[in-house]
């Protein structure tokens, strides 16, 4: 199959395309129509259809593959692993659906999940699936006030957490945040269950609302909860994301389109079918964990394993060794832990049979050239950039090595994935970008299957935060990019991530990739900072490869960064300050906080900081702000 013809298809025939790829998914009672588009840009795939996703996860590979592993659950935090066949995933499923049945939740309802990275947490999601409830999983570890106002928007009848997570061998105690977060609620949930994995010592059960899983699990053993087969068009999930106005936007997913689209990116975007072996790397908080390492894999029939732990823990060749073990065809991971493992000795790679191993998939944030070179050249495996939102739910731009694997180009997630009609646009001007222009990257309504159908409760919230951005109507995703004359994208950062310097527009990741083309320089995060004169000026933080010593040697340092940006961008890029430090501030996700790293310059509230995962970065940060910068003050 050419992927030209495959995706031309897609876009200029899209109900035919999709009646098509909906056959890859069990339904109790078919579509009567594949699209409804009678209020834009609100649209329904597969209207009339019934279906489950636990179903579609599950109870269907019973028959064929229910001795196959579904589920490896590796924790090198606790130095526990164990796989679940589709079988055994069936039976802790269904007990854990009639555990929360047995709590009074029905169809519709919604259970909030706020669990560590262990198989639980999936078998909560899928028991929320097969009842027909909706879930809203919640980042493990998350701040109480955080997590009391994803509670408070989403009105759950249950809240399911664990004891405790860790992480680098610490305890991370959850039952104390929850507590603390369902006092600060207005709509606290009638009942919380509790998994309790052993680590919490000082774990305390509230009487009347707490209750302990498993003393409850053992009144379902071997009970079978039946589907609630459901509209297509009915939530699958709620899961939030960050907002301008400081209130999460809850994400509302639908059941059968995300279901189709889940079934034909799993063979298109990351070939893998029935029997095969996905790693990905993520978190179940995140939408990459919902997609790929919970729903994604299981609905094709595949096994996914499921990791709590560093990718440098007990040593840094921890992911190739599951990889080799298992037989992983294709791991999925970001290139925040590719530059982390880019630091360490490559033997920990290459003492492991990767034979098995077919693709490595990055994506959460721009792939900068300099990782994708390292990790192509060493781990010696195709490389796929890819590009996509919680929004989406899948991806946006990828090359499709299921369809016709087309050559890659350092810098580019690649081209237009089935289904998505895509659009530069010039934000001054409103129109259509030229080849090689800059401009905002937007999806033409109707958004494919998978994608968000609405924000939860708030469909005005909808409109103004993703369609109102231009004269046409259009999905924003508030990214630069560029185009080039092969249809190849590249992504070059938030629209929001805009440096204006004296009238020049400069997006932060432009110069973030040149300076992190410096020799010298392990990664960048650029913010443009308030400048009385300018307007904003260009600030750089750069982690070094190796220390540069004294005084002057930082002085060098910070002039080399400087000249490659001048000489790449031109003066007007060239950084006011650049600050050496020890670590870059960054979420749980791989994200730099580029706004608190604003704040902190701007002597402002850094804000919310709950998403951090290493509060020593911060203090890194402050205290290179204390000595001062590193590069001598200029003229002009």
């Amino acid at each position: 199959m050419r992927y030209e013809d495959v995706y031309r298809r897609s876009i200029e025939q899209p109900e035919a395309f999709w009646a098509e790829a909906a056959g890859a998914i069990d339904w109790e009672t078919p579509p009567e129509r594949i699209l409804d588009y009678s209020n834009p840009p609100f649209r329904r795939w597969f209207v009339g259809g019934r279906t489950n996703l636990c179903h579609n996860a599950v109870d269907r590979h019973l028959a064929q593959r229910g001795d196959q592993p579904a589920l490896i659950a590796v924790s090198t935090e606790t130095n526990e692993q164990r796989s679940y066949s589709y079988r055994d995933v069936h039976r802790e499923v269904n007990a854990f659906a009639a555990t929360l049945a047995g709590l009074g939740v029905e169809e519709g309802d919604r259970v909030v999940i706020y669990m560590p990275n262990i198989a639980q947490a999936a078998f909560a999601m899928l028991a929320c699936a097969r009842l027909g409830a909706v879930h809203s999983v919640v980042f493990g570890g998350f701040a109480a006030p955080n997590l009391a106002l994803r509670i408070d928007d989403a009105r759950p009848k249950v809240l399911v957490c664990a004891d405790a997570g860790m992480r680098a061998g610490k305890v991370i105690r959850y039952k104390p945040l929850v507590d603390r977060a369902l006092e600060a609620c207005a709509h606290p949930p009638g009942a919380v269950l509790v998994v309790n994995r052993g680590l919490d010592d000082a774990l305390e059960l509230q009487a009347g609302r707490d209750h302990d899983f498993d003393r409850l699990r053992q009144q379902h053993e071997g009970v079978e909860v039946p589907v609630a087969w459901v509209e297509a068009s009915h939530p699958s999930y709620l899961l939030y994301t960050s907002g301008t106005t400081g209130k999460p936007k809850g994400v509302q997913r639908e059941t059968g389109g995300y279901a189709v689209a889940l079934a034909l990116s799993m063979r298109a975007v990351y070939d893998i079918g029935p029997g095969q072996v996905m790693f990905t790397t993520s978190d179940v908080g995140w939408v990459v964990g919902h997609s790929y390492i919970v729903y994604g894999p299981l609905i094709a029939g595949a096994t996914s394993i499921i990791y709590e732990g560093l990718p440098t823990s007990p040593d840094p060749g921890i992911w190739w060794r599951l990889c080799a073990e298992h037989g992983v065809r294709t791991l999925f991971s970001s290139p925040t832990a590719i530059r982390v493992l880019k630091k360490q000795d490559p033997d920990h790679i290459h003492r492991h049979d990767l034979s098995k191993l077919q693709y490595v998939f990055l994506a959460g944030e721009p792939l900068d050239e300099p990782t994708a070179r390292w990790a192509g050249e060493t781990i010696g495996k195709r490389i796929i950039d890819n590009y996509w939102q919680t929004e989406t739910g899948w991806p946006v731009l990828s090359l499709l090595p299921g369809v016709d694997l087309k050559p890659s180009k350092l810098g580019s997630p690649g081209l237009p994935n089935l289904g998505y009609r895509l659009k530069l646009i010039n934000e001054v001007s409103g129109e259509e970008c030229a080849a090689g222009e800059k401009g905002v990257l937007a999806i033409v309504p109707p958004l494919p299957p998978g994608c968000l159908s609405t924000v939860w409760g708030d469909d005005q919230r909808f409109l103004s935060s993703y369609f109102s951005h231009f004269k046409e109507l259009l999905y924003s995703s508030l990214d630069w990019a560029i185009r080039d004359e092969d249809g190849y994208y590249f992504i070059l950062g938030r629209t929001d991530d805009v440096i204006n310097v004296a009238g020049h527009r400069l997006g932060t990741r432009e110069i973030e990739e040149s300076a992190s083309g410096c020799a010298l320089v392990a990664e960048a995060a650029v913010i443009g900072a308030a400048d009385e004169t300018k307007g904003q000026v260009p600030v750089v933080f750069a982690l070094l490869r190796q220390s540069a010593g004294d005084t002057d040697g930082r002085q060098q340092a910070a002039e080399s960064i400087r000249a490659r940006i001048v000489d790449q961008l031109g003066a007007v890029a060239g950084p006011a300050r650049i600050y050496l430090v020890e670590a870059l501030p960054k979420t749980r996700s791989g994200k730099l906080l580029r706004r608190s790293l604003q704040a902190l310059v701007e002597q402002r509230d850094p804000g919310d900081l709950s998403t951090l995962d290493d509060p020593g970065a911060l203090d890194a940060v402050k205290r290179a702000l204390e000595q001062g910068s590193d590069l001598k003050p200029r003229k002009g």
